[in-house]
């Protein structure tokens, strides 16, 4: 696709991940996929998704951690406390209940969809609040990745400053990766990082909200807002869900890059590697955005949402700034 892009145009005004999502969500669109193709869809979209951020890891050394300096991953837990709070806050306000408003909010702060299933057992959501925090994540998530490179042109970002505004602001780490990758390789890899130091922050929440998780257990359906449904099961959720393993390999490779022990000839085709996957795995998430499912959603959960991350976006913005990145 972005070759035809090139030859008809001259130049790739859209990146080829974003095309690949665009082009997944258009035939998800026309088309539902049946089940003789989920296995695919699924491997694409999570484990070749999960050994691009690995060999992502590898462009990420000290020196790019120094770019963006200590202060700012240090302020990404006040971010991420502070949007929690905020989006809690909104839900209630807007009628919907607290489990609900607790999984919307971790879902928007922290890393979405993984979020949401990591959080759901310990608070002891039902299905349909599950259901409905969770539609939302991957059309917005693909609003945001279309616009928010426009955004950081428009205001004239560094690399440095811009991937920290991504990985701070939008939802899953593809969507990170989707976002930068039109910026360059250096808001590529400080967005994945700001992110994935977000996304470690789902442990430390989970261990939190398992401290109040009797009482929202307890707390009943709201009348006339969900029907009920298939409660998951309580407790905490395992290790592997609260440090994925990528995240892990993220880190190790990066240690690797830092202490050179890795051979230079092999960084260019790991990282045509991560590129490639990484390609493969945003038409297969894109195959999974199906537009209609935000009005399945109800308008006082997308309300929430996009009030939140208008939000979460803002203050991201203004912390980068503040930070003169």
């Amino acid at each position: 696709m972005q070759q035809l892009e090139l030859a008809a145009a001259g130049r790739a005004w859209i990146e080829a991940l974003v095309l690949a999502i665009l082009v997944g969500t258009a035939v998800r669109t026309a088309w539902t996929p049946g089940k003789r193709w989920k296995s695919g869809i699924d491997f694409s979209a999570k484990l070749l998704l999960e050994i691009a951020v690995v060999l992502l890891g590898t462009g990420v050394s000290a020196s790019t951690i120094a770019s963006a300096g200590w202060p700012l991953f240090v302020s990404i837990l006040g971010i991420v406390a502070g949007a929690i709070m905020l989006s809690f806050s909104i839900g209630r306000l807007l009628g919907l209940s607290r489990r609900l408003s607790i999984l919307v909010a971790c879902g928007n702060s922290i890393c979405g969809n993984s979020a949401i299933a990591a959080v759901a057992p310990v608070i002891g959501a039902s299905g349909e609040e599950v259901a409905s925090s969770i539609a939302f994540t991957a059309v917005l998530g693909v609003v945001v990745v279309l616009l928010l490179p426009l955004l950081g042109t428009m205001l004239r970002m560094t690399q440095v400053g811009y991937g920290a505004l991504a990985g701070l602001t939008v939802y899953a780490v593809p969507q990170v990766i989707a976002a930068t990758s039109p910026i360059g390789k250096a808001a590529v890899h400080i967005g994945t990082l700001v992110k994935l130091i977000r996304v470690l922050m789902l442990g430390p929440v989970c261990l939190a909200l398992s401290l109040v998780s009797a009482k929202l257990r307890e707390e009943p359906e709201c009348a006339g807002q969900l029907t009920a449904g298939d409660r998951p099961r309580p407790g905490r959720p395992p290790l592997h869900q609260l440090v994925p393993w990528f995240v892990i390999g993220f880190i190790v490779m990066a240690a690797l890059r830092s202490f050179d022990l890795i051979p230079e000839a092999a960084l260019a085709p790991m990282a045509e590697t991560a590129t490639i996957f990484t390609v493969i795995s945003m038409a297969a998430l894109g195959l999974g955005v199906d537009v209609r499912t935000v009005a399945k959603a109800g308008g006082r959960v997308t309300l929430t949402v996009v009030l939140s991350l208008l939000a979460l976006g803002s203050a991201s913005f203004f912390l980068v700034r503040s930070l003169g990145l």
